[in-house]
């Protein structure tokens, strides 16, 4: 009897210090984060603050990090999720030359560095090989999210990283192969054919996942859904994040990306928006918490005791990691801005880094104090990167101010517009128009006559050249022949609208146009012009601003909505084109 109630008491502390650890987690995220976002700081650096204050070089209120640093990884995972949600397997076909070339090149070249250097500062050629191939890596949890706050997802720099992490997610695989090897003493000829068989092991498994996804995912939702049941929808949306996660976590490969997968095979079915819905507060919560465990692996006491070797070590990691990824990215063709903005994203260690570290320890190929200090340094190069990107933008900015503003004219970067999304104008409309595409990833690029509109969109990343969008050559440059639509938001006074759309209709009989009228006259003259779908510049704004106050005013949303119809029938608009429904079937 004593024996059980020992036990019971046991195992009640043992869920009371779990309860409590999620407190802290919570507490700490609601004070530090808000905090910092208003100081005009990355949310991300809340979190890591928060993780430093709570964690074991902080007030100690948690000691164990590896306790929480499965669960908080699953935040990357739906990361990870999301993300392949938001493409496609057409639009990542496109990227291949960047995910293989540019990825490639980043991370060979880059631990080859490292390699050389960790070897120069005294390290066996095995924890070299070790530390090179692990701090080639950069954060993919951290870096997407900064992109996603700063909307960068959709621009040129932003494609070459999300590409860059997308192969290195591939190459944690054979680093963790090679990892065991070294530590056994195993032969170069033993490595090889353990490399191959695990890529030959993952190819399979990758398409054998691929393809029963493609067979069985809608089918089976199309049950889900019908079932009618909201929490049964969540459940399967779950299921399939961590089920396909750890079938490839199964064949040595990373949960992450399992997730990714799962997220392309669901991103052109019907469910996809309430799939993403499903898993946004799972996201945010669990990524939150993957920050601030990194913030927790922070030794200050470690950084305070040998201050000049870490602040060394960080600034070689940095700079190494800048330099190449800004080479690589120039013999890539990209602008020099563009370029320069992929280093200071790149610039940091991943978390992946933490994985490969604790193997290598667990195999003695790296010491623990080693392996102490790279956690270290790892965990402050994610700290520092908010700080970095902010410099370097403004160095980009410089470039980007006295570069070239004119429509892409190379071959490849011509090959490289497909699926997109052609913004002709890029006023106060079209950047509202870029916005909404850049936050679900459709890809756009965008052309205005105005020297300083284009310049101050360059200046914030934003792909937007000089030219205008009737003269074919431009047309052609902006990869009209393969965009999936044309948005025309430039100035409705004039005739530069009816002349842009009409040179389209004429050019590219079959692009689906969309264009911001003047009155209800100009929106039929447009629609008689081929116009899939036109919006009046004052009429939706007055009808959305009075359905606002109306709402506000008790009525309820549906009689606001069907007055809103309503008027649009008095103003004639019935004769034109809806174009919510057709920007919905073409995006």
């Amino acid at each position: 009897m004593d024996f059980l109630l020992n036990v019971f008491d046991s195992s009640t502390a043992h869920h009371g210090a779990q309860v409590g650890d999620a407190l802290v987690f919570l507490a700490a995220a609601v004070l530090f984060a808000p905090l910092i976002k208003r100081l005009r700081f990355s949310l991300v650096l809340g979190y890591l603050a928060a993780g430093a204050m709570i964690g074991p070089s902080g007030f100690h209120m948690i000691d164990d990090v590896s306790q929480v640093r499965e669960l908080a990884d699953i935040g990357v995972v739906f990361l990870l999720f999301a993300i392949g949600l938001e493409l496609s397997f057409e639009r990542l076909k496109v990227m291949r030359r960047l995910v293989f070339g540019m990825g490639t090149g980043q991370v060979a070249v880059t631990a080859l560095a490292l390699i050389i250097v960790s070897m120069w500062a005294g390290q066996p050629f095995g924890a070299a090989v070790v530390i090179g191939a692990a701090l080639a890596l950069s954060s993919t949890a951290f870096v997407l999210q900064l992109m996603t706050e700063r909307g960068e997802l959709s621009t040129r720099h932003g494609r070459a990283v999300f590409s860059t992490l997308l192969f290195q997610d591939l190459a944690v695989v054979p680093i963790l192969v090679i990892v065991p090897l070294i530590g056994a003493g195993g032969s170069g000829e033993s490595m090889a054919l353990a490399l191959l068989f695990t890529v030959l092991k993952a190819a399979v498994a990758l398409t054998v996942i691929v393809v029963a996804g493609q067979l069985l995912l809608r089918p089976l939702y199309r049950v889900i859904a019908a079932a009618g049941a909201p929490e049964l929808f969540t459940a399967m949306t779950l299921l399939v994040v961590l089920g396909i996660g750890w079938a490839t976590q199964l064949v040595g490969l990373s949960m992450a990306l399992g997730a990714f997968l799962a997220g392309l095979l669901l991103s052109e079915s019907e469910f996809r928006h309430q799939v993403e819905a499903d898993i946004e507060p799972f996201r945010g919560i669990l990524l939150g918490l993957f920050f601030m465990t990194v913030g927790m692996s922070i030794d200050l006491g470690l950084a305070f005791s040998d201050v000049g070797l870490v602040f060394a070590c960080l600034g070689g990691l940095i700079a190494i990691k800048f330099a190449v990824t800004l080479g690589v990215g120039l013999a890539m063709r990209l602008p020099m801005a563009a370029a320069l903005k992929s280093a200071a994203l790149l610039a940091q260690g991943g978390e992946f880094a933490f994985v490969i570290f604790g193997a290598a320890t667990a195999v003695a190929v790296l010491s623990s104090e080693t392996a102490d200090l790279l956690f270290l340094v790892v965990a402050l190069s994610m700290t520092v990167t908010p700080a970095i990107i902010w410099g370097v933008s403004h160095l980009a900015g410089q470039f980007e101010r006295h570069g070239d503003i004119a429509p892409p004219n190379r071959p490849e970067e011509i090959a490289e517009l497909e699926g997109h999304v052609i913004i002709a104008g890029f006023g106060r409309v079209g950047r509202t128009v870029a916005r909404l595409l850049d936050a679900k990833l459709v890809r756009y690029i965008a052309v205005d006559t105005d020297v300083q509109r284009v310049r101050d969109g360059r200046r914030d990343g934003l792909a937007v050249y000089f030219g205008n969008a009737e003269r074919p050559d431009v047309l052609h440059l902006l990869g009209g022949e393969k965009a999936r639509a044309v948005v025309v938001t430039m100035s409705t006074h004039g005739q530069a609208v009816d002349r842009t759309v009409g040179h389209l209709r004429r050019r590219l009989p079959h692009l689906p146009i969309f264009a911001r009228a003047r009155d209800p006259i100009h929106a039929r003259r447009l629609d008689e012009l081929g116009v899939d779908g036109t919006v009046l510049e004052t009429l939706e704004a007055s009808l959305q601003l009075g359905g606002a106050v109306l709402r506000r005013s008790g009525v309820e949303a549906e009689q606001v909505e069907e007055l809103i119809r309503a008027l649009r029938h008095v103003d004639g608009i019935d004769a034109v084109s809806d174009p919510e429904t057709k920007v919905a079937d073409q995006t």
